[in-house]
């Protein structure tokens, strides 16, 4: 009876520690944008994908437009990549809030630490 309680708490703790892929990927070496969640689909447009030097680092933009009448509370977070596609991050960034007007256009931007830092990625996702 112990062991299928630990096993089942074992489970319950690993699925509170996995990640929310729930959202959309964008990724500037391809170019694509993965939709993972059909309401993003409808709701966002990306516009834009650029990462530039700057300073001697890598400054990744992302321009999005709402295709949606209201407000929506959303997150992101940006991955950095060399030119190997390794990830160089020691740490993930913290999910950054933002909200999005109806119809309205926005940048979302970051300028890698790590000069090594050539390509990003940018998940997006709804907000807890």
């Amino acid at each position: 009876m112990k062991k299928w309680l630990v096993a089942c708490l074992g489970v319950v703790a690993l699925a509170g520690c996995s990640n929310n892929t729930a959202g959309l990927r964008i990724d500037s070496a391809s170019q694509k944008v993965l939709y993972g969640d059909s309401v993003l689909d409808d709701r966002l447009s990306i516009d834009n994908i650029d990462a530039k030097e700057l300073n001697g680092n890598t400054r990744g933009l992302v321009q999005i437009t709402s295709k949606y009448e209201d407000n929506q509370n959303l997150q992101y977070r940006f991955y950095w990549y060399d030119d190997q596609g390794l990830e160089v991050n020691a740490k993930q960034g913290a999910w950054r809030q933002f909200v999005l007007r109806g119809y309205e256009s926005m940048s979302l931007s970051e300028v890698s630490v790590n000069p090594n830092a050539k390509e990003f990625r940018i998940q997006i996702r709804p907000q807890d």
